[in-house]
């Protein structure tokens, strides 16, 4: 279809309008537009939004097809209102070298469904202990800009400083998970009064606000970008807050789960429930959710987590840590930040799209929804009411912790440089 005509969308939740799309572009935003031979979307009540940009996604694919793979992860994406996504290193073999990325990309390219864009290793096998080839990434033909060992910390603080000094030559970012190793040896959930209860081992909060205290000195030291990735207590939007009060390069993103769900749900030892890092406390999610208000938090990003029922259908201390993401964040976000209040949807656009594709680099995502831009949309139906149902996912994975739950909003078209990926709920 090389014209589609949007009709009566609230482009970012303001006035109603018509956009017009002809090919791979946006060709007129106003009123009363039409256009012969076009395809028209009547969507009268609903949201368009620049697409969605995820900053922190795992595809699995190299290694873990059972769990993932990038075509798998990408359709999940698209029905999530994604049209493009960072892919984590944590795939096997690990992607520390220009092969594996330039590999990961052209899955992506492959697949169709939204733009991937891989995320180097940090370190070599994600050890720790000898920084991987991130100039090779970077020059790769994935043009590799963000690097993060993520599932593990870069705990040793003289490889994080010579990695923060090599990517400030190309204007990269190190994006950290924040979890000093030796205070969260054996840990199981957050440590509190829910973990003493269960009698599960307490992963402290000053285990991840330790790291990012030290990380943020470190980028003010050689004046380079710093991420945190998934945020989770009230004391490291206290850190952050400080450290950009005084001008240092750090920005963090805080994931839909983190948003909604505390350690309460731990009680079921459902494992479903089992994350990292873990489900924190009522007063750190109302933490989170005043900073990613008022700008502390850049982005939301999902960490959407794939794992096959038998990582997960088994005891607490044995299940896999993660959960799935890309299909449920927007309708999380809409419940616990734009339906109380906290943001607008031109907010959300900025949190979901705008901003992560800023630190990320990404050309041609992110961007406004004007004429000459490209048409890479998200359509969401914000008065949709419904139970999630994982047997409905296109992705591989079912580890979701919100089956059953209502939740509210319904992505209805996706477009993808001018493409419909996603009509009416359904992929193409």
């Amino acid at each position: 279809m090389s014209k589609i005509l949007i009709r009566g969308a609230k482009v970012l939740g303001g006035e109603a309008q018509d956009v017009l799309i002809d090919g791979e572009t946006i060709a007129a935003v106003g009123t009363g537009l039409s256009a012969e031979g076009a395809t028209v979307v009547e969507a009268e009540g609903q949201v368009l939004l620049p697409g969605l940009v995820d900053l922190h996604t795992h595809l699995r694919e190299p290694g873990r097809e059972d769990s993932e793979t990038v075509l798998t992860g990408t359709k999940a994406a698209a029905r999530g209102g994604w049209t493009a996504v960072h892919a984590m290193a944590n795939t096997f073999p690990v992607a520390d070298t220009a092969g594996v990325v330039e590999q990961v990309w052209r899955l992506g390219r492959e697949s169709g469904y939204c733009d991937v864009q891989p995320i180097g290793a940090v370190t070599v096998g994600l050890e720790g202990k000898q920084l991987a080839e991130l100039g090779a990434m970077h020059d790769s033909a994935a043009g590799v800009k963000v690097f993060s060992d993520d599932g593990k910390c870069v705990d040793d603080a003289v490889i994080m400083r010579r990695a923060l000094e090599y990517v400030k030559a190309f204007d990269g970012v190190v994006a950290q998970h924040a979890q000093e190793p030796r205070l969260t040896e054996g840990a199981q959930m957050n440590e509190g009064t829910v973990s003493a209860e269960l009698g599960l081992g307490g992963w402290p909060a000053v285990a991840e606000e330790s790291i990012i205290a030290r990380d943020v000195l470190l980028a003010e030291h050689v004046g380079s970008r710093v991420h945190i990735c998934h945020l989770s207590t009230a004391g490291s939007v206290e850190i952050v807050r400080w450290a950009k009060s005084r001008g240092i390069n750090v920005t963090a993103e805080v994931t839909p789960h983190h948003l909604l769900l505390t350690d309460e749900m731990v009680r079921t030892y459902n494992p479903v429930y089992k994350v990292n890092p873990p489900l924190r406390t009522e007063r750190d999610v109302m933490a989170l959710r005043e900073a990613l208000a008022d700008g502390t938090i850049d982005i939301v990003a999902t960490d959407h987590a794939p794992h096959p029922g038998e990582d997960k259908d088994c005891e607490w201390a044995a299940a896999a840590m993660g959960m799935v993401g890309l299909e449920t964040a927007l309708s999380v976000v809409q419940q616990t930040m734009v339906d109380t209040g906290l943001l607008d949807w031109a907010g959300v656009a900025e949190r979901m799209s705008v901003n992560p594709a800023k630190i990320g680099r990404l050309d041609g995502h992110g961007r406004p929804v004007s004429v000459g831009e490209p048409a890479n949309l998200t359509l969401v139906d914000p008065a949709y009411r419904g139970a999630v149902d994982p047997a409905d996912f296109a992705s591989r994975s079912r580890n979701t912790p919100y089956e059953g739950r209502e939740l509210p909003g319904r992505v209805t078209h996706t477009f993808l440089r001018g493409r419909a990926t996603v009509i009416d709920g359904n992929l193409t």
